[in-house]
């Protein structure tokens, strides 16, 4: 077995272990793309395991410097990052999208209070709204009008997360509910990480960018037409496997605080069947007019690359 194919089937069991929701969406790719597409997981899972994975924080920052040294050509890439490099040559993806993934994930390494709904969402941008924008370039569309769409998608998987995670968040130090939205329900990112915080007010925020997450959701699915056909299917079905955790949170009333938001498989088995059908729909098929991109979507994000910010 060469090392790029040795490569490619790791590559391609850390989709299926790890992304226990996109694993669904991946057996609707077709074999080359659903290579590409998990040489790009395994990319994203490095980064993240870098950082979360790291003894302190100076390993972390070390070990993601590395990283992004062996993808700008300042040092020989391992043979892992090889492998995506040349995947992303061939596929023109742009790597300045994987430049600002790793900002985004080495702003994790610190304890994390994020101030307001712009710093937010540049945050979203960097570790999510990049990766739908580097999934264009795996997926073969090239049409830069896709890419705020794209780049809307990874944003509401990313708020969706964010509600999903808020107790293990705050064990952790890290708070990704605006400070700005807390305060205004009487509590603070500081109470949220001692736990002494009313479960109520946290549920409120959430409830809030759950509401928030589903804006960029309904982006997204204006600009799944320019996603080939059967490629599309899998990216709707990854869109509406993830947006269920979102949806079952907010049955239980936003309340996060109750532990970690679980769909098991009947529930997304159901999910992948709306999907299935959601897929003929005018909207999925590019049959309906596509209306401009909403640029307020983009306000807090002008000066990212693939951004669509509001003049």
């Amino acid at each position: 077995m060469s090392i790029e194919t040795h490569i490619i089937e790791s590559s391609r069991d850390v989709l299926s272990e790890k992304a226990r929701s996109f694993r669904w969406a991946a057996q609707f790719l077709t074999p080359e793309v659903h290579d590409d597409a998990a040489l790009l997981y395994a990319f994203c899972r490095l980064v993240d395991d870098t950082a979360d994975l790291a003894t302190d924080v100076d390993e972390a920052f070390d070990g993601l410097e590395a990283i992004e040294d062996e993808i700008s050509g300042r040092a020989t890439p391992r043979p892992m990052l090889r492998a995506f490099l040349e995947m992303s040559e061939r596929r023109s993806l742009d790597l300045d999208c994987a430049i600002e993934l790793i900002k985004g994930v080495r702003s994790d390494l610190d304890e994390v209070i994020i101030p307001d709904d712009v710093h937010l969402l540049r945050y979203c941008y960097r570790v999510a709204g990049t990766v739908g924008l580097m999934m264009c370039a795996v997926l073969g569309v090239h049409d830069r009008k896709a890419h705020p769409f794209a780049l809307d998608l990874g944003v509401g998987m990313q708020l969706t997360n964010i509600c999903r995670d808020v107790a293990e968040d705050a064990r952790m130090g890290r708070v990704y509910l605006p400070a700005t939205r807390l305060r205004r329900e009487g509590v603070s990112p500081e109470q949220l990480i001692e736990g002494d915080v009313s479960r109520d007010a946290v549920s409120r925020v959430v409830l809030d960018l759950l509401d928030m997450a589903d804006w960029y959701y309904q982006s997204a699915d204006l600009g799944m037409r320019f996603i080939p056909r059967r490629e599309r299917l899998a990216i709707l079905v990854a869109s509406r496997v993830y947006r269920s955790i979102g949806v079952k949170l907010r049955a239980h009333d936003g309340d996060a605080l109750a532990g970690r938001t679980i769909v098991h498989w009947t529930g997304k088995s159901r999910w992948v069947a709306h999907a299935l059908r959601k897929f003929a729909s005018p909207t999925i098929m590019g049959f309906s007019h596509l209306p401009p991109h909403d640029r307020d979507l983009h306000l807090a994000l002008s000066g990212l690359p693939g951004a669509n910010a509001a003049r």
